[in-house]
């Protein structure tokens, strides 16, 4: 169900944060449906429980999941369709932004072409 890339630079806790994010984008995933054990997603992808445990905290603390004491781990509205989508979004665009900083992008630049799209226009005018 959730893919994890042991040779990406991104942690694995992070991957498998992200893959729920991803798996409500596409919909396979709904309000209300309740995740796998920590234990069984641990036991499925070869990673530590404490990974997948810490990758449930990060979901539970921003309120994409809440978990139930003895009955498990459940999607909120929060992670709807529509806001898994603008999560993947805006996580593309910080990666971008970033990418264009470190290559030498100005600050100004990058602000210009945002407020360009923004408002609508071209961002490259």
């Amino acid at each position: 169900m959730f893919q994890i890339d042991f040779a990406a630079r991104e942690p694995i806790y992070e991957q498998l944060f992200m893959s729920v994010v991803r798996l409500a984008a596409a919909g396979v995933l709904k309000p209300g449906d309740k995740l796998p054990p920590v234990r069984v997603v641990a036991a499925d992808l070869g990673i530590n429980p404490n990974t997948a445990a810490k990758a449930y905290r990060e979901l539970e603390s921003q309120g994409y999941i809440y978990s139930s004491v003895g009955r498990g781990s459940y999607l909120t509205e929060k992670l709807s369709e529509d806001s898994a989508q603008l999560r993947l979004a805006l996580d593309a665009f910080e990666k971008a932004a970033r990418e264009a900083f470190l290559l030498g992008a100005e600050k100004a630049e990058l602000e210009a072409r945002l407020g360009a799209v923004c408002e609508g226009g071209n961002p490259s005018d």
